[in-house]
């Protein structure tokens, strides 16, 4: 198993390894390009999708945007995410169809070890975050690895999320509280 293959499942993994410094590089020659670009521009889709392979066409990313691989990013159809997001990659970032994702978001899903000593040999976990479908997370919202946001959530501008969002709820704070059900019958 290659050091990308133990990122993606949660194995501490050698981020110096040649395989993971070749995929970084290959991100930011790509980023380089990407974030001088307009959603507008002739060739915007064509890079996007050699950034963050299996976008939908439906799916929009605003430039400037940051990621650490692209290719462990997984976006559904009418994903739109606004400009000044970073999404650090080590491990898949999944998210659904219609999800709007607000400016300067940011998903981590690298988790460096509890011990000093192990964060000296350049090695961390990774652990995937998913957000479901339909949900809007607000401007400047961070979202901590190994975390699952169920489908038609809010979570408020400026909250760290740092546990699952259970579907149809709206959370907020630092860190994120569940403050009340969404879409129920009396609403």
């Amino acid at each position: 198993m290659n050091e990308i293959e133990k990122m993606r499942n949660g194995l501490l993994a050698d981020f110096t390894a040649p395989e993971v410094q070749e995929s970084f590089r290959h991100c930011k020659t790509l980023l380089a390009r990407f974030r001088t670009m307009s959603t507008y521009d002739a060739d915007y889709r064509s890079v996007l999708e050699q950034l963050i392979p299996g976008i939908p066409a439906t799916t929009v990313v605003v430039p400037p945007f940051h990621c650490d691989h692209g290719h462990g990013i997984r976006l559904g159809e009418h994903v739109y995410i606004n400009a000044g997001c970073t999404f650090l990659d080590g491990a898949c970032i999944t998210i659904g169809d219609y999800t709007l994702i607000a400016p300067n978001v940011q998903i981590y899903t690298p988790h460096h070890p509890l011990d000093y000593r192990e964060r000296r040999e350049s090695k961390e976990y990774s652990y995937p975050v998913t957000i479901g479908k339909d949900c809007w997370i607000g401007g400047g919202a961070i979202i901590l690895p190994g975390v699952t946001i169920g489908d038609r959530c809010i979570i408020g501008a400026g909250s760290v999320v740092t546990r699952d969002v259970p579907s149809d709820s709206l959370a907020v704070g630092n860190p994120a509280v569940v403050k009340r059900k969404l879409n129920t019958p009396e609403e």
